[in-house]
C-alpha cells in the first residue's frame, strides 16, 4: 500500500491532482482545502496517502498530514458518508472546526455543506460525538486537554458541564452559531479559575467571541 508520495505537481483539477514521482504520474484525490494549499505546477509537494483497492480500481486519497487522513477515515465510517463526501466535508472545515461542530451538536454546520442533508448531518453528529476525542493527534485533543475534555465527557464536574451547556444556549440565543458558542465557552471555561457561574462564563465567552 502507498502511504506517502513526494514529487512534483504535474496537473491540478477540481478534486484531484497528478503528482509526478520520478516520471510516474499518480492521480490523487484531495479536498479543496488541500488542493488550494499545494504549490503550483512543477513545484515539489508531499502528501500522506490513503490507498483504497477494489476489484475494478485503485484510488489514492491525499492529505497534508496524518490528522486530516485520520479524520477522513473517521468520517468515512458514518453510514452514507463515502470517500468523496468525506473529502467534501474536509474541504469545508478543518479538523478542529469539525470537532467543535460535532461536540456542539451543530447539525446546521454540516447541513450547509453541499450534498449533506439534515438527516445525514444528524447522523454525523450522533455517530461521531463519542469518537472525536479519541483522535490523539487531532487539534481538538491538543487544545482541550485536562479539565475541558473531562467536562465534555461528563467525568470532571457535572455542574461545570451543565454550566457550559447553559452558556452555549445563551450565546446561541444572542445570535451566535452553536459551533462559535461551543468554542468560546470551552476556552472561557478552561481559562477560568475554578468553576465559574453561568453569568461569569457567558461574560468570558463573549470576550472570546470578540477576540475571534
Amino acid at each position: 500500500m502507498i502511504g506517502k508520495l513526494r514529487g512534483k505537481v504535474d496537473a491540478v483539477d477540481e478534486d484531484n491532482i497528478v503528482l509526478d514521482v520520478n516520471g510516474v504520474g499518480y492521480n490523487v484525490f484531495c479536498s479543496s482545502r488541500t488542493i488550494s494549499a499545494l504549490p503550483g505546477e512543477g513545484e515539489a509537494a508531499q502528501l500522506i496517502i490513503e490507498t483504497h483497492v477494489r476489484e475494478d480500481h485503485i484510488h489514492l486519497y491525499g492529505f497534508p498530514d496524518t490528522v486530516e487522513r485520520d479524520w477522513f477515515r473517521l468520517l468515512a465510517t458514518v453510514q452514507r458518508v463515502g470517500n468523496k463526501m468525506a473529502l467534501t466535508i474536509l474541504g469545508a472545515y478543518t479538523p478542529q472546526q469539525l470537532a467543535n461542530a460535532i461536540l456542539a451538536k451543530d447539525t446546521s454546520a454540516f447541513s450547509r455543506i453541499s450534498g449533506v442533508g439534515p438527516k445525514l448531518a444528524e447522523r454525523i453528529v450522533t455517530e461521531l460525538k463519542d469518537k472525536v476525542t479519541k483522535l490523539p493527534t487531532s487539534s481538538f485533543q491538543s487544545t482541550s486537554a485536562g479539565t475541558a475534555t473531562a467536562a465534555i465527557k461528563g467525568k470532571a464536574n457535572p455542574s461545570a458541564d451543565t454550566t457550559i451547556d447553559d452558556a452555549i444556549s445563551a450565546l446561541v440565543n444572542l445570535g451566535y452559531s452553536r459551533t462559535e458558542a461551543y468554542g468560546a465557552a470551552m476556552k472561557a471555561r478552561q481559562e477560568a479559575d475554578g468553576v465559574p457561574s453561568i453569568d461569569k462564563l457567558i461574560r468570558l465567552s463573549l470576550k472570546e467571541l470578540v477576540r475571534a
